[in-house]
């Protein structure tokens, strides 16, 4: 069972905590494993966990992806909707959870973020955010793109249930903005990350997301996922 880090906060109403790796330093205890022994300090996960993700892909429906007619943003609701009536909106608990030094806009009950550093982890390089008109350097990506889930199953959901998977902080990550537009809507047979040692734990944290909220996968999309989950080795702790 995935168990959440500490002492990272995140928003209560999240359906899986795994999107929180990139900040806590790992899924659980136990040997670590990884796919590029470079990254393993970076990007630490467990056999436990490498179990858990296939086992989740084993119960993911395997079909030809339905058309995107029909899809639009507005389908998931507003952006950014604070969902966990924490009183901030989902894009600034997101940046305040993955960044790093930190500055927040007074009066704001510390909910606006001005600026602060980023670990970028697709591209393995550290990026600034800056508020305002340099803040595109750092974007928030949906991990399972939302036009993905509207063609994998989400179109038949109701609205609140599409709104929820849109602001989810296990759905969502901070990372390098051109390196997210460079990604689109694209699923784990079109697109993995340039940082190969975080390919694996990106389609790990993809299928468990996809696996919470019952969508489905394409038969190309599960044989990368397959692929990359081969490429994950279980290493002894130095």
């Amino acid at each position: 069972m995935i168990r959440r880090p500490a002492p990272c906060p995140v928003p209560r109403r999240v359906v899986v905590w795994t999107a929180v790796l990139a900040v806590c330093g790992g899924f659980g205890a136990g040997a670590p494993v990884w796919s590029d022994a470079r990254s393993a300090a970076r990007y630490p996960v467990t056999a436990e966990d490498l179990a858990a993700a296939r086992a989740a892909l084993a119960t993911l429906p395997v079909r030809p992806a339905s058309s995107s007619s029909g899809y639009t943003r507005e389908q998931f609701g507003q952006a950014w909707a604070d969902v966990d009536r924490n009183g901030c909106d989902t894009r600034n608990d997101v940046l305040r959870r993955d960044l790093t030094d930190v500055t927040l806009k007074p009066g704001t009950s510390d909910c606006v973020v001005l600026s602060g550093t980023l670990a970028d982890p697709y591209t393995g390089s550290v990026v600034r955010f800056e508020r305002g008109a340099g803040s595109t350097a750092v974007q928030i990506d949906h991990l399972v793109a939302l036009s993905d889930a509207w063609r994998t199953g989400a179109q038949s959901w109701p609205a609140s249930r599409r709104e929820q998977l849109a602001n989810d902080p296990a759905n969502l990550l901070a990372v390098d903005g051109r390196t997210n537009q460079d990604k689109g809507d694209g699923d784990a047979a079109t697109w993995l990350p340039p940082e190969h040692g975080y390919r694996c734990v990106y389609v790990m944290l993809q299928v468990l997301v996809k696996a919470a909220y019952g969508l489905s996968v394409t038969p190309a999309e599960r044989d990368a996922i397959d692929h990359q989950l081969d490429r994950c080795v279980v290493a002894r702790r130095p």
